[in-house]
């Protein structure tokens, strides 16, 4: 591909107009570039200008798919959950998933912990020994400092809880870090997070600038950031499920349940050895994670960030799930850290996430975690299913020849004629477009 012209300085500044019309002049046909971007713009002026805020530069809306899982058992609650995926057999597979342990008791989840983790990084010259004599004296400091930001967060149960200071010098000359823990309650938090760290390092030096008490180059601290942090271990989700072994009976054909329980927890342990396998098991994990984070108008790439580190918790990349079979009961596990919200954000902005959270009956947020911990597991028991007995292709290659016909714009009826032609054929492109132009001589 050649180089594209550089767009003249001022981009950010054209109306949203002007924006599409210099977008579009770098295709072969502007005009047809604009009718086709402007075709997705919401009808509603109103709802428009609220998408457009979300981002900067925006020129167009770009439709996901929103598909619905129903009756989703989790601690024996029947919940419809929303899917915004574009991935084929995703929402197929977490049905099937839930209808099959719907019959077998249904999910069953926890959070164990809700604590999520900020940073202040800094540099001063003084010893890790000094800094913790007067390390009272400055939790005071930025406790009293922040107070007015955390007061509705702590009415409502939630704010700072703890403040560790951390000694890095001997990897980086004069670096020192502190380590703030927040519950956040229902909100995700980042805001709130990154607006007390700020303070935080605002409230640091003037503690020293302050201290006369102390050498002059000990009165200068060095505020290098301030930022939350996407690794989450402690504020994590648990999601199971289990039964007999005899009740996973008829799953293969050729296998009895115990059997089949056996060769299940084979394929689970394998991602625990081998990363190739491990990141593909981990990604069909997210496949169900994602589609409820972004329907719920949450941070997919921060949710994912946390999973994929704490998948390397023991030294290497493994499988988030597992498998034990204890006394004939056949238990399946997923733990994951997640940082979600139902407040604030997207979650109170976005029409459809609004929805979308009112369809899941205004959940908590440690709910919500458990709703899409849930459709991780289930799509990751549906996928490690079909591995282990027909393969994952057959199922795929239903969507894929709907992706196939529409691209090649066949009829209805041509539809009908090829799903059943190649209902026992291998799907191809090629042989695809060759059966409709056989129907059309």
């Amino acid at each position: 591909m050649g180089s594209r012209e550089r767009i003249k300085k001022g981009f950010s500044k054209l109306l949203k107009e002007e924006k599409l019309k210099t977008i579009a002049n770098y295709f072969e046909n502007p005009g047809e570039v604009v009718s086709l971007l402007k075709s997705y713009w919401h009808s509603d002026s109103k709802q428009q200008k609220l998408f457009d805020e979300f981002s900067e530069n925006t020129i167009t809306n770009y439709i996901m798919p929103y598909g619905i899982s129903p009756n989703v058992m989790i601690n024996g609650k029947n919940y419809i959950v929303p899917m915004v995926i574009e991935e084929s057999s995703v929402v197929a597979a977490a049905s099937a998933a839930a209808k099959f342990w719907g019959e077998r008791g249904g999910f069953h989840a926890e959070v164990p912990d809700v604590r999520k983790v900020g940073q202040v990084h800094f540099g001063w010259k003084g010893s890790m020994e000094q800094l913790q004599t007067l390390f009272p004296a400055i939790k005071e400091r930025l406790l009293g400092d922040t107070d007015t930001f955390t007061t509705n967060m702590k009415k409502r149960g939630g704010g700072i809880l703890d403040i560790q200071l951390r000694d890095y010098t001997a990897q980086i000359p004069d670096y020192y870090q502190l380590r703030v823990e927040f519950n956040t309650c229902d909100s995700m938090g980042a805001n709130f997070i990154n607006t007390v760290l700020e303070q935080f390092g605002h409230s640091l030096q003037d503690f020293f600038s302050e201290r006369l008490d102390l050498p002059e180059e000990l009165r200068k601290c060095e505020i290098i950031m301030t930022i939350l942090s996407n690794n989450t271990p402690d504020c994590r989700v648990k999601v199971w499920v289990e039964c007999p072994v005899e009740q996973l009976n008829g799953i293969d054909e050729h296998l009895t349940g115990a059997e089949y329980a056996l060769k299940f927890k084979k394929a689970v342990d394998i991602a625990h050895i081998d990363t190739d396998r491990a990141t593909t098991h981990n990604k069909g994990i997210y496949n169900g994670i994602d589609a409820v984070v972004i329907a719920t108008g949450n941070d997919f790439r921060a949710v994912e960030a946390a999973g994929h580190t704490y998948a390397s918790r023991n030294g290497r990349y493994e499988s988030l799930s597992t498998v034990t079979i204890t006394d004939g009961i056949f238990r399946f596990e997923l733990e994951a850290p997640m940082a979600m919200g139902t407040v604030g954000g997207l979650t109170s902005l976005h029409p459809l996430a609004k929805k979308s959270l009112e369809l899941l009956g205004n959940p908590t947020a440690q709910e919500l975690m458990m709703i899409a911990a849930t459709m991780g597991l289930a799509n990751n028991f549906s996928a490690v299913r079909s591995l282990t007995t027909k393969g994952i292709q057959e199922g795929h290659m239903k969507m894929h020849l709907n992706n196939i016909l529409n691209q090649l714009q066949a009829s209805e009826d041509d539809k009908r004629l090829a799903r059943d032609y190649f209902k026992d054929k291998t799907v191809s492109y090629a042989a695809v477009e060759q059966f409709l132009q056989s129907l059309r001589k």
